[in-house]
């Protein structure tokens, strides 16, 4: 049986491809002036599949991408979220167009703190396209706070102004 990433022809350790898909799935989230269109994927590095993908408010609620993925491993793998990191493969990438959020203020749980739940026992590298703008959240320090529980965090450089366009879509123009 194929996998995702051999279907879409994603070679491994091709991360601006990875992040290509990402912002695809980017565009599939509304435009809101109140959130990011964030996409996000996470791949089982020793076999490149693409074990879920997600964009922000695909599931009911207030939800992020990186949120959406993690929900839809939590039930893919029938355990809890927090239990992921019993469930998953040895070692998992996340790729996400805007990096992962360390506050919410809708009093969700923040993407950082989903991301922490697995853990670096199992999630070595985030790669993100852009740093979170400071619309919603002034300074996010979501990368160095992965980075201080020893999880990688890489710039996938490129896409920047595809990325941020798509992010912001149906946000209000500065005057």
């Amino acid at each position: 049986m194929e996998t995702q990433a051999q279907i879409t022809g994603i070679k491994p350790g091709d991360h601006d491809a990875y992040m290509r898909l990402a912002l695809s799935l980017a565009t599939r989230s509304p435009p809101k002036p109140t959130n990011y269109r964030v996409g996000a994927l996470v791949v089982d590095v020793a076999t490149n599949e693409i074990l879920a993908t997600g964009y922000t408010l695909e599931l009911p609620g207030n939800t992020h991408a990186e949120q959406c993925c993690i929900e839809k491993l939590a039930k893919q793998y029938a355990v809890d979220p927090a239990l992921l990191s019993q469930a998953l493969p040895d070692e998992v990438a996340i790729y996400t167009t805007v990096e992962p959020c360390i506050l919410r203020l809708s009093g969700n749980k923040p993407c950082v703190e989903r991301i922490l739940d697995i853990g670096k026992s199992r999630v070595k590298t985030v790669y993100v396209g852009v740093q979170e703008p400071d619309t919603f959240v002034s300074g996010n320090s979501g990368s160095q706070r992965l980075k201080d529980a020893g999880i990688e965090v890489v710039h996938v450089p490129g896409l920047e102004d595809e990325i941020l366009a798509v992010a912001t879509a149906g946000h209000k123009a500065a005057t």
